[in-house]
């Protein structure tokens, strides 16, 4: 799974990309600084099992920091996106190429109001960030629709189609946006179409498009600098919209970090707070610096922001459980020994089966059945992985 950081440029976009992931991307203050996506490895935080089940861990694909797990995941910055990308202005064409690999996005938008709709500096406040939310929807739900538009005729005219044969169609002609079958036959549903598709009008097919383009490209809104006096309106009209809503200071995570690394601080992606560590020699400057990031974000908000959307897109957005796979469930080690080697995410609604192919082609192919390694009971190929969830799978293979 893949989430794309998007919006218009100035937004603070690669700030927030390089707070999470700390990969080294050019950050100024004019418009497409990004002309490239940037691909990173982030890091889902989430409480981990070791400490309920009494045990201390060795992670292979993860980290273990004082019982909080932190799991890899793919971010992608993409550029800068402004009004009338979907006919190619810009870098429209680049942009809507590219969010095609993304599973959900995290709109970053400028909560201050200090940049307008194409990313130029406007006066604090004089523009409001519910246009750039629009703007977005607008351009995503376009794009959809001319890709269906250019087959719709020929789609449309085919005698006697039947519902399935029409969803199926739709579903066929926008696979390419992450769009399934069944996101088709609910949008077609909500939309209130049925009949001859032929009949349908121009509106109907955008008021479906819009429909498709929540369930295949689900948006959280990150309201960006609200550290800034303007944003905290801004914020709580954000916060109205029909979406998932956070405030976020992504350049004072990234201020933290950048301190983490110097051994300057002791600070966690997502924690309430920092300290200063012992012998850190900050200057009296750098200090007042980080008691401003305390001050004007910590304390008021809570965290910046930066890792709760994180955990949001991917837990919230698409709906993502966390499992523990381990070879010898009453030891929860795999055959090197290590305890709880491996934190995996996946769709809420996976089976045993399911998390056995993903694990390897052949151990699906020849799985008996599962074991919670919580209790010793055994689980079927359809059983449904809880969040949370400790496991071994025994495959017949094994039994030979």
């Amino acid at each position: 799974m893949q989430v794309g950081i998007v919006g218009k440029p100035n937004a603070g976009k690669s700030t927030f990309f390089s707070a999470a992931t700390l990969t080294a991307v050019p950050i100024a203050n004019y418009p497409f600084t990004t002309i490239k996506p940037n691909h990173g490895i982030s890091y889902l935080r989430t409480k981990c099992v070791c400490k309920g089940l009494g045990v201390v861990d060795s992670p292979r694909n993860s980290k273990c920091v004082d019982g909080e797990r932190f799991i890899p995941v793919e971010l992608i910055d993409l550029p800068g996106l402004v009004p009338g990308a979907w006919e190619g202005r810009g870098l429209g064409n680049q942009f809507l190429d590219e969010v095609r690999k993304a599973d959900a996005l995290i709109h970053v938008v400028d909560a201050s109001g200090s940049t307008d709709s194409e990313g130029k500096l406007v006066p604090a406040g004089s523009h409001d960030p519910v246009e750039d939310v629009r703007f977005l929807e607008r351009e995503l739900e376009m794009w959809m629709f001319q890709i269906l538009r250019r087959e719709w005729e020929k789609i449309s005219r085919q005698p006697d189609l039947t519902s399935d044969e029409v969803a199926s169609a739709i579903a066929d002609r926008l696979s390419g946006t992450g769009v399934k079958r069944s996101h088709v036959e609910e949008g077609l549903r909500m939309a209130g179409l049925s009949g001859r598709p032929s009949a349908w009008s121009k509106e109907d097919l955008i008021r479906l498009v819009g429909f498709l383009r929540g369930f295949s490209k689900p948006v959280l809104l990150a309201g960006n600098k609200v550290d800034l006096p303007t944003s905290p309106a801004n914020v709580e009209k954000l916060k109205q919209l029909d979406a998932l809503s956070v405030p976020v200071s992504a350049e004072a995570e990234l201020a933290l970090r950048r301190a983490v690394e110097r051994k300057l601080i002791q600070y966690k992606p997502g924690d309430r707070d920092f300290s200063v560590s012992e012998g850190s020699g900050l200057t009296p400057e750098q200090l007042a610096a980080l008691e401003m990031i305390r001050l004007r974000v910590l304390r008021p908000a809570g965290t910046t922001g930066v890792q709760d959307c994180i955990n949001a897109a991917f837990l919230r957005l698409l709906n993502m459980i966390i499992v523990y796979p381990v070879e010898d469930p009453e030891h929860l080690t795999d055959h090197s020994g290590n305890i709880l080697p491996d934190a995996l995410l996946v769709s809420r609604g996976t089976t045993m089966g399911e998390l056995a192919s993903r694990i390897h082609t052949e151990l699906g192919e020849r799985f008996l059945y599962g074991v919670n390694a919580r209790g010793g009971m055994r689980l079927g190929e359809t059983y449904e992985l809880k969040d949370g969830d400790v496991v071994s799978i025994v495959s017949s293979a094994q039994r030979r």
